[in-house]
């Protein structure tokens, strides 16, 4: 198998898994209000069981990913994939605030984490040359925007034509192709030679990892990411409603974010080849920051979600290539998995709050706007946050990279 072809079998494979798992998570706002009208269990306790999945999709990711360091990735996308079928499959006999918690915060998300970012990226990073490590990144991440531009109005389609059961039962199914789609990524079909690390065990290089400011600027801008996401992917189809807009404007907006984040992840993953990586993440925090603005300010039409989901799909998921490239950067590839697990594990901590948050404020005072007030303010820290991140590798581990 020539390299060239390598590479593409690598980073599809890669990006089609990241489809599936990315895109089932990303539905699942969908269905707050169909499980609420059956369960009666209330928007603040659907939200906290989503906030919890976002919590331990991101706990899942350097546990999942120090064990793929070890044992290899395709294992642990395999259990991920029974996990994530086994939390969906079981969600609708759920009628109390803990089997939901159990279903959606626990199964599915632990398993949508044995098959996501740290785990693919880490993957594939150690196969690849460094130059070509960012925009790998980019198509991996591209790929799991394409899953949430399939699998939001597929979703939305199964519900209204089906019911949400049927509907979440088909989806836990699909989670199911990520098996074979890992296969691919088996030592044996790469060809090429791991990077390992000589003298330096896992502990030794996360230890090494907490001592440098610019990882812990890494996860602070991590977890404004996280917040931002989380909050939207939950509570965009509770935005589009309390506007009196019907649900499939929530299908095609969510639909929207992913198709642009093909665009921003592939265009960051390419600039990310030639540009300093910290200078792209402050440039896609701003836009965030400023994208929220003008929503405020826009009138409350179909046509101002469809702009807004635009805009912020082109810098949704695009942190991704130049977190993972910075971490790489700065302490190779041996164990990238189990450090931009940890990023993602500040992502998801920030996802918990703007799942939970979100559900307390429309609970509380009828609306999210103290929370798109609060997405402003975590935005623009984040690009202020990201600039002091220095491009260089400690002695340690710049011998791996």
């Amino acid at each position: 198998m020539s390299a060239k072809r390598q590479y593409w079998t690598l980073v599809v494979s890669a990006a089609l898994i990241l489809a599936v798992t990315m895109g089932l998570r990303n539905a699942l706002g969908l269905f707050v209000s169909p499980i609420n009208t059956s369960s009666g269990l209330g928007i603040v306790a659907i939200s906290f069981a989503l906030a919890v999945g976002q919590f331990v999709w991101g706990a899942a990711q350097p546990i999942f990913g120090a064990l793929a360091d070890r044992a290899g990735s395709v294992r642990i996308i395999a259990l991920g994939a029974v996990l994530l079928a086994l939390g969906l499959a079981v969600t609708p006999f759920m009628h109390t605030s803990l089997g939901l918690i159990l279903c959606l915060g626990v199964l599915s998300a632990a398993g949508a984490g044995g098959a996501s970012f740290s785990i693919l990226i880490g993957a594939t990073a150690q196969h690849l040359p460094a130059e070509r490590r960012a925009f790998a990144s980019g198509f991996i991440n591209a790929g799991g925007s394409f899953g949430q531009f399939v699998f939001a109005p597929l979703a939305q389609a199964l519900i209204t034509a089906f019911g949400w059961v049927t509907a979440l039962l088909s989806l836990a199914a699909s989670a199911l192709l990520t098996i074979p789609l890992a296969l691919p990524l088996r030592d044996k079909h790469t060809g090429g030679q791991k990077v390992h690390v000589g003298g330096i065990s896992l502990s030794e290089q996360t230890l090494l990892a907490f001592k440098d400011r610019s990882y812990w600027c890494l996860h602070a801008g991590f977890f404004t990411c996280g917040f931002h996401i989380a909050f939207l992917v939950t509570h965009l189809p509770g935005e589009v409603a309390l506007c009196g807009l019907p649900a499939s404007v929530s299908a095609a907006s969510l639909a929207i974010i992913g198709l642009a984040n093909i665009a921003g992840s592939l265009g960051v993953g390419w600039l990310a080849q030639k540009h300093r990586m910290k200078m792209l993440l402050v440039w896609v925090y701003g836009i965030r920051a400023v994208a929220i603005s003008f929503y405020l300010m826009a009138p409350r039409t179909s046509l101002t979600f469809y702009i807004f989901a635009f805009v912020l799909g082109l810098s949704w998921l695009a942190t991704v290539p130049p977190t993972a490239g910075l971490v790489g950067k700065l302490f190779g590839t041996r164990y990238l998995a189990t450090l931009f697990g940890l990023t993602l594990l500040s992502h998801q901590i920030g996802g918990f709050f703007g799942a939970w948050l979100g559900g307390l404020a429309v609970a509380s005072s009828g609306n999210y706007d103290w929370m798109w007030y609060a997405d402003i303010a975590l935005a623009t820290a984040a690009a202020l946050i990201n600039l002091p991140i220095r491009e260089a590798q400690p002695k340690l581990a710049a011998a791996v990279a």
